[in-house]
C-alpha cells in the first residue's frame, strides 16, 4: 500500500515563484501521509515567450528547481515524480524532462517526452512543441518499493502502444503529468486516462497544470490549461478528480487491485500476430 499525493499547479514564467508555490503543497501532501509525491508537466516554467524561456531556463546540472525539489524529497523522506521541467540541451531545442527522485534525493530515472504536441486545435489555437523541444526516444520503467512505475508525459497519452509496452514490462502504475489545453481536456482527458488504465489494468496518476498562467512579460495570448488532476484505478474508476483549483489530493494505491484487474481480464497476455490486408 502506498499513499500518493498529486500536486496541481498553475505556474507562470518565473521559476522562483513557481517553486514557492510548489514546495508548500509537497509539504502538505507529505503531512497528509503521502510517501509518493507527483508534480505536473513543466513544473518549473510555462511561457509562450521564446525570449523569456532563453532567459530563465537552465541546464539540468544548474537548474534551481530540480535542485530544490531533490533536497525537499530528501528532507521529507519521500519518493517524488517531478512530472517534468524544461531544461536547456546541447542543441537549440530544450528537453521536456521528467525525473524520479528517491527518498535520499537521488535521481533514479529520467524521461524525455517522446511525442511532441504539434496540433491545430482551432484557427486561433495552434501548438508546435517540436519547434521548441526535442523529442526523446526511450521509454522508462522505474522499479520502486511500492511497485513498477511507467513514466510518460501529457501528449504521450494518445499513443496506447507506449503504455502497453510499459504494462507488459511489468508497470503497475502509469504516470501522465500534463499541461492539457482546456479544449482538448474537456473533450478527451478523462476518456484517454480511463482507457489507458482499463487497457493495461494499471493505476494511472496524472498531475496537471490548471488555469490561466501568469506572465511577467507581455504575451499575445496567455497560456491556459485544463486542470482536473486524476487518479484512475486499474478497473477504470476515477478515484480522484482535483477540479480546477491549485492544491494537492491524496489517494491510496493497493497493488492487489492491479493483480485483480489483470486476472479478471488478462488482455496483456492475449496479443496475437496479424497482417493488414488493404483492399482497393
Amino acid at each position: 500500500m502506498m499513499r500518493a499525493g498529486l500536486i496541481q499547479l498553475s505556474v507562470g514564467d518565473d521559476p522562483a515563484q513557481n517553486l514557492a508555490q510548489t514546495l508548500p503543497l509537497l509539504r502538505d501532501a507529505a503531512a497528509d501521509g503521502a510517501g509518493f509525491l507527483l508534480t505536473p508537466e513543466v513544473t518549473n516554467c510555462i511561457t509562450p515567450s521564446a525570449a523569456r524561456r532563453a532567459e530563465v531556463l537552465r541546464r539540468e546540472a544548474d537548474d534551481p528547481t530540480l535542485d530544490a525539489l531533490r533536497n525537499e524529497a530528501a528532507r521529507l523522506g519521500v519518493w517524488l515524480s517531478i512530472g517534468s521541467i524544461s531544461v536547456k540541451t546541447d542543441e537549440a531545442r530544450y528537453a521536456n524532462r521528467s525525473f524520479m527522485i528517491d527518498p535520499t534525493g537521488r535521481i533514479v530515472a529520467r524521461y524525455d517526452k517522446i511525442h511532441m504536441f504539434d496540433v491545430t486545435v482551432s484557427a486561433s489555437e495552434v501548438y508546435r512543441e517540436s519547434a521548441t523541444f526535442r523529442p526523446g526516444d526511450t521509454v522508462v520503467l522505474v522499479e520502486t518499493p511500492f511497485g513498477k512505475v511507467g513514466v510518460t508525459i501529457c501528449y504521450d497519452v494518445r499513443f496506447p502502444d507506449l503504455y502497453r509496452s510499459l504494462a507488459q514490462a511489468g508497470a503497475d502504475i502509469l504516470l501522465v503529468p500534463a499541461a492539457f489545453t482546456p479544449a482538448t481536456g474537456a473533450a478527451h482527458w478523462h476518456t484517454l486516462l480511463r482507457a489507458r488504465a482499463i487497457e493495461n489494468g494499471a493505476y494511472v496518476l496524472a498531475a496537471a497544470q490548471t488555469g490561466t498562467h501568469p506572465s511577467t512579460v507581455p504575451v499575445d495570448q496567455p497560456r491556459r490549461t485544463y486542470g482536473h488532476t486524476l487518479a484512475v484505478s486499474p478497473w477504470g474508476e476515477v478515484l480522484v478528480d482535483a477540479g480546477e483549483a491549485v492544491g494537492f489530493t491524496c489517494v491510496d494505491l493497493d497493488l492487489a487491485a492491479v493483480a485483480d484487474a489483470r486476472a479478471r481480464i488478462p488482455a496483456l497476455t492475449h496479443d496475437r500476430p496479424y497482417t493488414l490486408d488493404i483492399k482497393s
